[in-house]
């Protein structure tokens, strides 16, 4: 039931119904209570499902006696941030990311703002198959809300560019796809002191991603260019993810934004070990980091698995060419705001614009083609196209990868 970023689907079949999610909730209720722990903190997007869903959790929730905190419409790297901060037991998403708003999910973090662990979701799924009892009324959990929670979010995110740091003079243009974080955002870099122009902000529960944010930076690189603006920032719709908007108009993705990142923190002398991209990284990342020494490796493609290798290495930075960042020394999971604040620190000290500053790296010829696959498992077909891959990229020489 559990995938590699918790439980997705579209709204109104399962399991993303009233029904399951009522009964998903008690069954984390029910788990957290074993552990002697009842506290949970959700937090949403913006779609119109999220409070239908929100609503239901909370009610399993409670019924197994859990007290639940509800932050409304907040980033998935905010719920995660508060639910250690807070000293919850556990914090749950109710979001689908960068999907549509005919879609939605659910996912977990633990007390200390990772994700669930193999073991726990194992546990959830065991509840689900027991019948739903609800508490007696003296056992009930209590549900409230976290009124400064945008607040508590904002001071932190602009913690981790440093003391001191200010962004006075810089023209920026926030796209927030309409999503979780319009109304943190353009907190965080106006307090910072830029001058902002924001866009996608005005969420209306279906227009989520809808030709906005960081998978459609299009209307960001016109923006941008209209106003003669500095850079501009794109979020997904739970604020996961960033991309950026030179000057020039040009997109500087997630491969360009790890380069920049990796390379001013081998200069300060803090980068941990080397950079995690995925099998679907530029080979451009690559040779650009082998230029500065700076080892990389590759996983496969989702979070959970760059966080897995990352961990395994002992190193802190990573993510995707989607803009999907980690920067473990400072985040626990991806953080669209906080890795945009990592690049911009170095535009600040280094006195240059995001378009030189990205000269040092050189994306190569990419693409990707996707083949159907009929009548088998997709890991047994990989399995068997392995030995063929390995020898065409031979074949090819060091400047090609397939």
């Amino acid at each position: 039931m559990f995938g590699t970023d918790g439980i997705r689907g579209a709204v109104g079949r399962f399991p993303i119904t009233p029904e399951f999610c009522l009964r998903l909730g008690w069954a984390v209720g029910k788990v957290f209570a074993r552990q002697g722990s009842s506290h949970i903190l959700i937090g949403k997007d913006t779609r119109i499902s999220g409070y239908m869903l929100e609503s239901v959790l909370e009610s399993g929730l409670v019924s197994a006696g859990a007290d639940v905190s509800l932050m409304g419409p907040m980033p998935t790297p905010a719920v995660a941030y508060l639910t250690r901060t807070l000293r919850a037991d556990a914090g749950i998403v109710v979001s689908a990311s960068h999907n549509p708003y005919g879609d939605n999910g659910i996912k977990f973090f633990d007390g200390d703002g990772n994700k669930l662990g193999d073991g726990v979701e194992a546990e959830i799924e065991g509840q689900l198959g027991v019948e739903m009892v609800c508490a007696p009324s003296d056992r009930l959990g209590r549900a409230s809300r976290i009124e400064d929670a945008a607040g508590r979010y904002i001071e932190f995110c602009k913690a981790t560019a440093g003391r001191g740091f200010r962004l006075h003079g810089l023209r920026i243009v926030l796209d927030c796809a309409h999503g979780a974080t319009y109304h943190v955002a353009p907190g965080v870099f106006e307090e910072l002191g830029a001058e902002i122009t924001v866009v996608g902000a005005s969420p209306n529960g279906f227009n989520i991603n809808a030709g906005r944010g960081s998978s459609h930076p299009q209307h960001l690189v016109g923006t941008v260019r209209e106003l003669g603006a500095d850079l501009g920032i794109a979020f997904d719709g739970d604020g996961d993810r960033v991309v950026m908007v030179d000057a020039n108009g040009e997109v500087v993705d997630g491969d360009e934004l790890l380069y920049l990142i990796a390379s001013h923190r081998q200069r300060q002398g803090v980068l941990q070990g080397g950079v995690v991209g995925t099998v679907m990284s530029n080979r451009g990342l690559e040779t650009a980091l082998a230029r500065l020494g700076i080892p990389f490796a590759r996983s496969a493609v989702g979070d959970r698995y760059v966080l897995e290798l990352l961990r395994r290495k002992g190193w802190s930075l990573g993510g995707e060419s989607s803009g999907h960042l980690l920067c473990l020394d400072l985040t626990t999971t991806g953080d669209g705001i906080v890795s945009a604040l990592q690049a911009l620190v170095l535009m600040v000290e280094a006195g240059k614009s995001l378009h030189e500053l990205k000269q040092g790296m050189t994306k190569l010829p990419q693409a990707m083609v996707n083949v159907a696959v009929d009548g088998a498992p997709t890991a047994s077909v990989c399995e068997r196209a392995a030995p063929t891959l390995r020898q065409r990229e031979r074949a090819l020489g060091d400047d090609y990868r397939v």
